[in-house]
């Protein structure tokens, strides 16, 4: 008797499977998501070859070390994200938000990565050889040995690669790649897993370097299963703001290389080009000796550079005072603001305020708390700070001023920018000065503040809703010896 032909429901989705229909997914709750279809064979991995060279269980002290030899990419930074470049058979996965730059890099890499060994293959899957070519022509690429397919099936991927054999791949993007053996649409979690799971085990077999552009969900995540980032060999989140020039890529997973590697472009009418003097870049525009300035030396993964940043204070036009941060976090604001007050006695309480980190840099970095606390109090008192010194430390709730990691990196940046002076907690001044740096060494940020400013009567400070006025006087500093010196 000829068993009848079942069927099934699965969520587009998220790939969950029922014998019935459901209105609402059990395992990801998306509404109106389940289709109908026939049962489907499971997708047959065993056509293609096994990433090993062999199947044999092998004893641990009698594998081979192999030396992988790098390949740059010929984009400086983007073989710094990488940890120095691809290794044959590795895995990336590129994320980013749409018009970061994606395609843009993606092409970049593939116009120099056409060698000796085979062309390089570039897979566009959303867009067509046309537009392809015309983002070439407006980036000015002239690739050598680069070979374009304009293909979403991935049987005819895999079976060009077997082909061409080419010596690099790009696929761009995982999410427009769909698999005809699976019923749900491209795009979904089965197919996008299923399609990367391919890829991956080609490019194992064939020791082929490849690039996979993913897509971003709203929540900035990347879309797909969770699953795909663990089936990658690295993966790489390209970020920018539109209303900025500057792009960052940064390594969140590596398995060749480190995972703190961050690569800095601009976005140039030639296309990405690489920031090679970050610092220089982010205090071009800074107008030294503006009250409500300060810089602060920012670490992004193992890249460190200067960044300004800026604060403003003034009385609320209507209703309960306002706090606005810009690349900063509107916590950290609100809680700098608290040890200001608690501890120095600076009238916060009933000021809008606004910090911004200019230049488009967000600072996560607990590094930059004193230099938000500089800022702050140079906007309220109306003084302006030295234009030659530099902020680096924590604050605690208590008003202490806590180490950062990575002290001697930092204040070698300090140095190779051309700044004389950096306020640093008191355990780090040991670095700063072995770098011929002069130092003020505090414990706290009323310490710190006082030293900056003239706080010697708070009496002098205005009453709640009075705008603050307070006669600016020179700038007390420390020498290398210890001893007070002072500037006009």
């Amino acid at each position: 008797m000829k068993k009848r032909d079942s069927q099934i429901f699965s969520c587009d989705a998220c790939g969950y499977r029922s014998p019935k229909w459901l209105g609402r997914c059990p395992s990801c709750t998306t509404w109106d998501s389940m289709s109908g279809h026939a049962e489907y064979p499971k997708p047959s991995h065993g056509r293609l070859k096994s990433i090993a060279a062999s199947a044999q269980a092998e004893p641990y002290d009698q594998l081979t070390l192999e030396s992988s030899r790098r390949i740059p990419s010929g984009i400086t930074e983007f073989d710094r994200a990488l940890g120095g470049g691809f290794v044959p058979g590795m895995v990336v996965l590129l994320g980013g938000e749409p018009g970061v730059g994606k395609s843009t890099l993606a092409l970049q890499c593939a116009s120099v990565l056409g060698s000796e060994d085979g062309p390089a293959l570039y897979v566009t899957a959303e867009e067509s050889k046309a537009q392809l070519r015309l983002r070439g022509e407006r980036l000015s690429l002239k690739p050598d040995g680069l070979l374009v397919l304009a293909e979403n099936n991935l049987l005819a991927i895999e079976e060009e690669i077997e082909r061409l054999s080419p010596a690099f791949a790009i696929v761009d993007s995982i999410q427009a790649v769909a698999s005809p053996e699976l019923p749900a649409s491209a795009g979904s979690i089965v197919q996008v897993r299923e399609c990367a799971l391919r890829l991956l085990t080609l490019a194992k077999a064939r020791g082929l370097p490849m690039l996979l552009v993913g897509h971003i969900t709203k929540e900035g995540s990347l879309a797909g299963p969770k699953h795909l980032e663990h089936m990658v060999d690295t993966v790489l989140t390209f970020e920018g703001d539109s209303d900025h020039a500057h792009r960052m890529l940064r390594c969140t997973k590596n398995r060749f290389g480190p995972i703190d590697e961050v690569g800095i472009f601009t976005m140039a009418q030639a296309g990405l080009e690489c920031l090679v003097n970050p610092s220089q870049w982010f205090l071009r525009d800074r107008q030294a000796g503006s009250p409500g300035s300060a810089v602060t030396v920012h670490r992004e993964g193992s890249r460190t550079f200067l960044v300004e940043v800026q604060a403003l204070a003034g009385r609320p036009a209507h209703g309960s005072p306002q706090r606005t941060a810009v690349g900063i976090d509107s916590t950290r604001l609100s809680l700098i603001a608290a040890v200001l007050e608690r501890h120095i006695g600076l009238p916060l309480t009933s000021l809008d305020l606004f910090a911004n980190a200019a230049g488009g840099v967000r600072l996560q970095d607990p590094g930059a708390d004193l230099a938000l606390a500089a800022a702050l109090a140079s906007a309220v008192t109306q003084q302006s700070l030295d234009p030659d010194t530099v902020f680096l430390g924590e604050i605690g709730l208590a008003g202490e001023v806590r180490s950062v990691p990575r002290v001697g990196e930092r204040v070698r940046e300090t140095a190779r920018c051309g700044f004389s002076c950096v306020v640093l907690p008191e355990r780090d001044s040991e670095s700063a000065r072995e770098a011929g740096l002069e130092v003020i060494a505090v414990r706290s940020v009323a310490q710190a503040l006082e030293t900056l400013f003239d706080l010697r009567s708070l009496s002098d400070l205005p009453a709640a809703g009075q705008a603050p006025v307070i006669q600016p006087r020179a700038t007390r500093r420390f020498n290398l010896k210890g001893g007070p010196i002072t500037h006009a």
